[in-house]
């Protein structure tokens, strides 16, 4: 199909017939999702960099998303997205300034690492704290540690929120925002698709994690890395069904969490995954 026709049948409304009688009344029904394209991007720290791929792929056959949701790391790539900075621009960012260089070293009860550096690019890529400065919506998911739930962010502070989805317990310090303590958005939902697939009418989910079985478990690392991927797959299963597609890159199980020095790598298994789909599902010949 088309990318045009495509579109017109994502932007079609929805129309109810209303019969009263021998009168019919056709008018359009308050059920109208008002964005055509909805985008979820999974968590899965440095394996995420491959949703710039997949932006840029989606960029390229006029698939550029109308609302966007994220966890982790596809909170990160999705919030930059969403402040109206193309794919080639995001690339340019990570490889300038590498993860290493974004977090700085406290050796804190509660974590390795902050993200000071990470806020600092923000502030300069964003022209406000606040969502309402992002050119299309975004929903950001975030693990409240404190009362033990999932909450999903849409406005008012940004930032803040935004580090929050990337603070992988233990290794990243939590941070602490209105008197709650938040962390790792993918703690909860790691593929926030129930936030906006009442929004959208199609909806692609970016899912960068590996869930099978591994050969070996050397270091404590890896232990950390296993465990944490097992405890947060748990809640994808559920998304993966709200989405009418999905791209999961089967390289990923070749990178581990921490691969940040292979984002060109990533970024090209993500863009090759969304050709993939885009090519024989979703824009079929």
């Amino acid at each position: 199909m088309p990318v045009n026709s495509f579109l017109r049948q994502l932007t079609r409304p929805f129309v109810a017939s209303v019969k009263d009688k021998n009168i019919s009344v056709k008018r359009k029904s308050k059920l109208r999702k008002p964005h055509p394209l909805g985008l979820t991007l999974s968590g899965g720290s440095a394996r995420g960099f491959a949703h710039i791929g997949v932006l840029k792929a989606l960029d390229e056959h006029g698939l550029s998303p109308h609302i966007i949701s994220g966890a982790s790391m596809g909170a990160l790539i999705g919030v930059l997205y969403a402040a109206g900075h193309s794919p080639d621009h995001i690339l340019k960012l990570v490889k300038k300034d590498k993860i290493f260089n974004m977090v700085s070293i406290k050796f804190w009860k509660n974590g390795l690492f902050q993200l000071d550096a990470v806020k600092r690019i923000l502030a300069n890529e964003i022209s406000e704290d606040n969502f309402s400065a992002l050119k299309i919506p975004l929903f950001l998911s975030v693990a409240n540690i404190t009362d033990g739930k999932n909450e999903v962010k849409e406005e008012g502070s940004l930032f803040d929120f935004v580090l929050a989805s990337c603070s992988v317990p233990v290794i990243i310090v939590p941070q602490r925002i209105n008197g709650k303590t938040y962390v790792d958005g993918g703690l909860f939902d790691n593929l926030p698709a129930a936030s906006i697939r009442d929004k959208c009418k199609t909806l692609i989910g970016v899912h960068v994690n590996y869930e099978g079985g591994v050969e070996k478990l050397e270091s404590l690392r890896d232990v950390a890395q296993r465990t944490f991927n097992l405890s947060i797959e748990q809640n994808t299963t559920a998304s993966r069904k709200l989405c009418d597609f999905m791209i999961e890159p089967h390289e990923m199980q070749n990178y581990s969490l921490w691969d940040f020095d292979k984002v060109d790598e990533l970024v090209e298994i993500g863009y090759n995954a969304a050709e993939k789909i885009i090519k024989e599902q979703i824009l079929p010949a």
